[in-house]
């Protein structure tokens, strides 16, 4: 070797034991006395979900070590078994823990690691202050406002006072931290997301300054993301309009301002875009919030800057093709393909009926199990008003078919094609049950989103 190839070979050698060093893998280890020979893991989060960081074995003296890397940056959890999960900050330092249990977190301590002492510390004085802010908070508006004691202004100053020290003192806790550290910025993310049942209680005058900054958060951002926290700011944000105590319009109002601002900034990252867009939907669709999820599909469709996957698209899509007062579009059946029992149609436009229940279902969905029955049982009430059904079942095995329609008195059809079908497609159909309320011209009247809606719809529109 010569002189240039051992120069060489040092440099390179330097290199790779420096990279090494640099990517040296960050521990949390400790002591749990009384769970030894138990597995321990440490879980991450990305997203809405969680993953396997590392696992070991405690040893017979309860001493355990798990490695985590920079890439784990943000919350972490370990748990053993069925024990509590203890939450703890990847910020890129060693950690150390010792106690007796994950089930008796009060017996576990921070030994090692400036981030989770700060956080341990913040978790215990936090909820203390915000106890005292409330009981404060409550003689505050008693000495302004009862006669009583509303003649006290020492003792109603006096009040006043003891609350801006309180809240002086957690913002001071806060801004004494370095301002690139994680948990900097995870507390105030954690005050923000689990304060809105509190604020929206007992502290309304809060609630527009939490929604706004609800609002001004980054989904795409690695330290949310990695948080735990990432569905629960989701839910809480649109938890908290929801419950603010404004009129259903202005509800609604704030709500589509609010995914306004939201897909503003996510159209940066199409993953991170599809995953809150998909879940805020389902959260918009659970509360049968139907005109904000509504908004949030014709958004998202309507921006050409959004890309989504494409079972998402095909679930949004159905709000735009299929919405009220779209008309739908005609079904040929095959007459061969009718359930045994029940009526057989030719088109679905050849039904003279004034109005048209279509519904998609399956012997395989919960919810149509309980649904269906349902509508037999009002089928008879239905069709005296005009209204006929028609049911589509998503399946792909006749005799599982039969034996689901076979006491439907309306007719029942399935194509063995299943979410493949044409009329499945035709219908934009992502979910079962799923209904349409057409009229003679098959326009759309209505989406119910459950038999107890086509049931009021009925008892109100058809007296």
């Amino acid at each position: 070797m010569n002189k240039n190839h051992a120069m060489n070979y040092c440099v390179t050698v330097l290199l790779v034991l420096g990279g090494m060093l640099s990517s040296r893998a960050q521990s949390i280890a400790g002591n749990l006395s009384l769970m030894s020979n138990q597995t321990i893991k440490l879980e991450g989060f990305s997203g809405l979900k969680t993953y396997p960081i590392s696992s070991s074995t405690i040893d017979k003296d309860g001493n355990f070590s798990l490695a985590y890397s920079k890439s784990d940056y943000g919350m972490g959890y370990l748990v053993c078994n069925d024990s509590k999960p203890l939450f703890v900050i990847l910020s890129g330092e060693d950690v150390e823990v010792v106690g007796e249990s994950l089930s008796f977190t009060e017996t576990v301590k921070v030994q090692k690691g400036q981030e989770n002492l700060w956080f341990e510390q913040y978790a215990k004085e936090h909820p203390r202050r915000e106890q005292a802010l409330s009981a404060w908070l409550y003689l505050d508006r008693m000495y302004a406002e009862d006669a009583l004691f509303s003649k006290q202004k020492k003792s109603g100053s006096a009040i006043k006072k003891e609350q801006a020290r309180i809240k002086s003192e957690d913002a001071a806790f806060l801004t004494a931290m370095p301002t690139d550290s994680y948990v900097r910025w995870f507390l105030p993310m954690r005050k923000l997301v689990s304060s809105v049942s509190t604020l929206a209680q007992y502290r309304p005058e809060e609630v527009p300054v939490a929604i706004e900054a609800f609002r001004n958060l980054d989904y795409t951002d690695p330290r949310l993301y990695q948080s735990g926290l990432f569905k629960d700011a989701i839910e809480a944000h649109f938890w908290l309009i929801e419950n603010s105590g404004g009129s259903l319009a202005e509800v609604y109002a704030a709500m589509n301002a609010s995914i306004d601002a939201m897909i503003l900034r996510l159209v940066s990252n199409e993953k991170v875009l599809n995953e809150v867009t998909n879940h805020l939907f389902f959260v918009l669709e659970r509360q049968s919030l139907f005109e904000a999820s509504e908004y949030l599909a014709l958004k998202v469709l309507g921006d050409e800057r959004c890309t989504l996957d494409s079972d998402l698209k095909k679930q949004l899509e159905t709000y735009r093709r299929m919405k009220v007062g779209n008309t739908a579009p005609d079904i040929v059946f095959d007459p061969t393909l009718f359930a045994s029992q029940g009526r057989v149609i030719s088109t679905l436009s050849d039904l003279e009926s004034a109005y048209t229940l279509v519904v998609f279902g399956a012997s395989w969905c919960p919810k149509c199990m309980e649904e269906l029955p349902q509508i037999v049982s009002q089928y008879t009430k239905w069709q005296s008003k005009s209204v006929e059904v028609v049911f589509v079942a998503l399946e792909d095995d006749r005799a599982a078919f039969e034996g689901f329609a076979q006491s439907f008195p309306f007719a029942s059809y399935y194509d063995a094609k299943k979410w493949d079908g044409s009329i499945v497609q035709d219908y934009f159909v992502f979910a079962t049950p799923t209904m349409f309320l057409l009229d003679r011209n098959r326009e759309i009247v209505l989406r119910p989103q459950s038999v107890q809606q086509m049931v009021s719809w009925v008892d109100w529109f058809l007296k």
